[in-house]
């Protein structure tokens, strides 16, 4: 017999976990449709040189890559991003501008598997491209929110900076030129703490002194400094530039939504890969920091370009599912009420009267299983339940007066419904 083995870092889903998943997708492409933007698609499989044309060296290595039976070289999607350039590349013509997409689905990064972490996972994507403005930056930002809020997520913190403004400090420092491999040094802080973020530094920049200034910007803000405060403080060190300018701009916009509180300036948030340009961001949940990012992203103006010459800014985040859910089951046990696979369980003592009932509370817009073994034994029947997590039990005969009789199996407790009488309401559903 061939032994039933997963590969590590993948994962099967029993129903319980799957049905909290799809409840937070319907959720979050709720949300999504509600501010105008579209689902689309795209291939697991890539050409290699599609998907690695700017990832950044850390990424290319992480990529599933392989000849395909023509002898092809193809690679398995690592983020939903680079598929989508490519994409709007190619489908430019049929598509307006400024374009707001989504797309939740799966893709695969052969990384170090650890708690919250896997090589195959689902994202959460959600773009704007055609427009690069404060308006369409704080509309992202804004969809973050109301995502986690959608999702019933509590205490969070979303982290955001602006790549420009730092360049704008590292071209001060006469390190301009070597700013994507500091940004991705300083991108290392939360993984492996200061001291090794500045010994990677002090390779870099080879002057001491420079190093203690890069970690006094990326160090700049505080607990108790505001939005406004830190930003501040930055100017004073980056000088007067666009990525200045925007941020204030989009400061603005955050606070006068009574949103700015769940935000945080934080100049040590630059993102690994090469594409970004402005606006960065990551998320961490209040309780649960050690999990790492659980929503990221920014703007992303040139990624387009290696696939066609026409302008397409755009900016956009990720929500990491799997990690996200990972996180929730640790801290926020009620989230999961939803992964029950039905409200009420029917017992078929008499089939059709058994079908007819069924029919009556999925028409009322509760989920109904009927228990399908011939042999009903009631022990297998609550063993059944509660694996399915399913509260109320229905017993597919009437009584005496015309009366329906439905067990709470966490209570014990006993509702009598009359006939032609809302199940829902009797049940407090």
């Amino acid at each position: 017999m061939i032994e039933p083995a997963i590969l590590k870092g993948f994962r099967d889903s029993l129903p319980h976990e799957e049905l909290v998943k799809r409840t937070l997708i319907r959720k979050l492409e709720d949300s999504f449709r509600s501010h105008g933007f579209v689902p689309i698609d795209t291939p697991v499989l890539e050409y290699t040189q599609v998907l690695l044309g700017k990832g950044g060296g850390e990424t290319d290595k992480q990529v599933f890559s392989f000849k395909d039976n023509g002898g092809r070289d193809v690679a398995m999607r690592f983020d939903l991003t680079v598929p989508f350039a490519r994409y709007m590349a190619l489908h430019f013509s049929e598509l307006p501008l400024p374009f707001k997409r989504y797309h939740i689905n799966k893709v695969w990064r052969g990384e170090k598997p650890q708690k919250g972490r896997y090589r195959e996972f689902i994202q959460c994507d959600f773009d704007i491209v055609g427009a690069d403005n404060a308006i369409a930056d704080f509309e992202i930002l804004m969809m973050m929110n109301n995502a986690f809020k959608t999702l019933g997520v509590k205490e969070y913190t979303f982290h955001v900076n602006h790549r420009g403004m730092f360049n704008s400090f590292l071209e001060k420092e006469g390190l301009l030129e070597k700013s994507v491999d500091i940004l991705r040094a300083v991108d290392k802080l939360r993984k492996i703490g200061e001291d090794k973020v500045r010994e990677l530094l002090d390779a870099l920049t080879e002057d001491k002194a420079k190093t203690d200034r890069i970690i006094e910007y990326i160090t700049a803000n505080s607990s108790s400094s505001s939005f406004n405060e830190t930003l501040e403080r930055l100017s004073k060190l980056s000088g007067e530039c666009s990525g200045l300018s925007r941020m204030r701009e989009i400061e603005v916009l955050l606070r006068n939504a009574n949103i700015l509180s769940y935000f945080s300036l934080d100049p040590s948030i630059t993102r690994g890969l090469d594409y970004y340009t402005g606006l960065v961001y990551e998320t961490f949940l209040d309780k649960a920091s050690d999990v790492g990012s659980v929503c990221s992203g920014g703007r992303y103006n040139n990624l387009a370009s290696l696939y066609t010459k026409e302008n397409l800014p755009g900016v956009g985040s990720s929500i990491g599912l799997d990690r996200l859910i990972s996180a929730l089951s640790d801290i926020d046990k009620e989230l999961f009420a939803s992964s029950s696979s039905a409200d009420i369980l029917i017992l078929p003592f008499d089939t059709s009267y058994a079908f007819s009932l069924a029919t009556k509370i999925r028409e009322e817009g509760l989920k109904a299983d009927i228990y399908l073994s011939e042999n009903i034994k009631m022990k297998r029947v609550y063993d059944y339940a509660e694996k399915n997590k399913i509260k109320f039990l229905l017993s597919a005969k009437e009584c005496p007066e015309g009366t329906l009789e439905i067990k709470n199996l966490v209570n014990r407790e006993i509702y009598k419904v009359e006939k032609g009488s809302s199940i829902r309401e009797a049940l407090s559903l």
